[in-house]
């Protein structure tokens, strides 16, 4: 563009310079052309010599008037020129303006298109999904009648249900009054080790390589003292019929010890909190246990390796127990207020239960279908882990339940609560059976355990003191005191065989009693 407005501004300059020229060449060849006549004529008209001198003089003028004019022209030229050139640039700079916005004006009519399209597809649509609302909503309204008929029948169902229960609890306790009669009568013969085999009126084999007791020792002497745990031990359990004992403590193991020897016959390690509690499964396989990092964690007892990470819960698990009917099924309390009951052979959970208060404690009961809990407001609920469904409520404590345990039978379960009692309560009715206490018994946490020993007779439980105490069930009076703990007694745990007891603290000491 430089270039074309620097040969324009040449081009008027060399023409300016060749009109010049001309007009002097034209200048020159007039006075060469009149120079003859001026000299003729001035011979014979030398008088009028000073007219024509001075209208020379006028030509030369009018001559040098051309010449400022043709300057005046130049210059007036060149503005011109320079006019033209910004001029063009701004018309140039105009047109790519305007050919850029006719290329956005063809992209914006070109998107306007797509999106009049997509609107019209979504309209469509829209009608689509109004036309399946429309259809749920009357789907939905046929659901909730089929729900509301369905509850009312499940209500009926459950009312027929737990009339049943209470016939088989009338029935189990016919049986057992016929079993005590029958163990009277055989003990009177000698018969004592058929007498060990009879268990509700009807013969029961004992398990693979397990011993069945008869009646539980009331213990008295410390035969082991063993330092289990780093921090605490708050959950202990016995295999059952066996004298090996399970350990969890805050140092995140969970260990395995023979109760004939006091040695430690292996560790389980994986658990990424603090055990707060744990069970074995009946075939003595698997071990859970509930950890303060929202998981449990399930091991297989052979090969010591963790078997399941069950995962859900969001706050620390406190509890957890096994079905005594099956070792598949598991249920956990934790401190997000839910229980959830779990699958063991798939694992994962099965149904979750959302309860009023935070969940300490809570235990099967003998049919594995319900499930007792013991929570913070110190009531005792009866959950259906089918349906989620709260069969039934009492208040068992003042304060935090924190300890459930059912009696073998399944006729009595046992709650201890922050209010330093032990109450022993009817499954059938939930009715207050019994109350355990004693002067110098308090309970140190939330989670302390006490137990019910293995022929039903006696209660243990541990205290803030130290002491372990034991009553009888029948009277209610102390039977023994336990003294060998300086720090509070978290858990006790009856050998399912009745011959040890044992105990654990908040020093991570385990005594083992006989």
């Amino acid at each position: 563009m430089a270039k074309a407005s620097m040969s324009h501004e040449e081009i008027a300059n060399e023409a300016i310079k060749h009109a010049l020229k001309a007009l002097k060449k034209r200048h020159l060849l007039e006075e060469a052309a009149h120079a003859p006549a001026f000299e003729a004529l001035s011979r014979p008209f030398i008088s009028q010599g000073s007219e024509w001198k001075e209208k020379a003089e006028n030509l030369q003028v009018e001559l040098q008037q051309c010449y400022k004019v043709q300057s005046r022209l130049s210059e007036q030229l060149v503005v011109e020129v320079a006019d033209s050139r910004v001029s063009k640039a701004l018309v140039q700079e105009k047109e790519t303006a305007i050919a850029d916005m006719q290329k956005e004006l063809t992209e914006v009519r070109e998107e306007s298109s797509q999106l009049n399209l997509d609107l019209e597809q979504k309209i469509k649509e829209l009608e689509v999904v109004v036309s399946e609302n429309s259809e749920l909503k009357a789907q939905l309204g046929k659901m909730t009648s089929i729900a509301k008929n369905a509850e009312a029948e499940n209500k009926m169902l459950t009312d027929r249900w737990m009339l049943e229960k209470m016939k088989d609890a009338e029935r189990l306790n016919e049986a057992n009054a016929l079993y005590e009669d029958m163990i009277q009568r055989l003990r009177a013969s000698g018969l004592e080790q058929l007498a060990k085999q009879q268990v509700d009126g009807i013969v029961r084999r004992s398990e693979e390589g397990a011993e069945l007791f008869l009646e539980s020792n009331i213990p008295s002497t410390c035969k082991y003292r063993l330092n289990a745990h780093e921090g605490g031990c708050a959950a202990i359990s016995f295999e059952y019929n066996s004298s090996r004992l399970i350990t969890g403590g805050q140092d995140r193991l969970v260990k395995v010890w023979d109760t004939n020897t006091g040695t430690l016959s292996s560790n389980l390690r994986g658990c990424l909190g603090s055990v707060l509690d744990l069970i074995i499964t009946h075939d003595n396989r698997s071990v859970i246990a509930a950890s303060s990092s929202n998981n449990l964690y399930v091991w297989d007892l052979s090969s010591g390796r963790v078997r399941h990470t069950l995962t859900g819960h969001t706050d620390k698990v406190c509890a957890v127990d096994v079905s005594k009917v099956s070792s598949r099924h598991v249920v956990s309390a934790s401190y997000d207020r839910t229980i959830k009951v779990w699958d063991l052979v798939k694992g994962y959970c099965t149904n979750t239960i959302i309860s009023y208060s935070n969940c300490n404690a809570l235990s099967f009961s003998m049919d594995g279908q319900t499930i007792f809990s013991g929570h913070v407001d110190g009531n005792l609920r009866l959950w259906d882990i089918q349906t989620g469904k709260l069969l039934s409520e009492v208040a068992a404590h003042s304060l935090a339940v924190t300890s459930i345990s059912l009696s073998r039978n399944g006729n009595v379960v046992l709650t201890s609560g922050r209010d330093n009692l032990h109450n022993l309560f009817d499954v059938r009715s939930l009715e207050v059976c019994g109350t355990l206490r004693a002067a110098g018994n308090r309970v140190a946490s939330n989670w302390s355990r006490s137990c019910i020993s293995p022929d039903d007779n006696h209660v243990a439980a541990g205290s803030a003191d130290g002491s372990i105490y034991i009553w009888s069930i029948s009277t209610g009076d102390i039977v023994s005191t336990l003294k060998e703990h300086t720090s509070s007694v978290l858990s006790c745990r009856w050998s399912g065989i009745g011959k040890t007891l044992a105990s654990a603290d908040k020093n991570g000491i385990v005594c083992l009693w006989t």
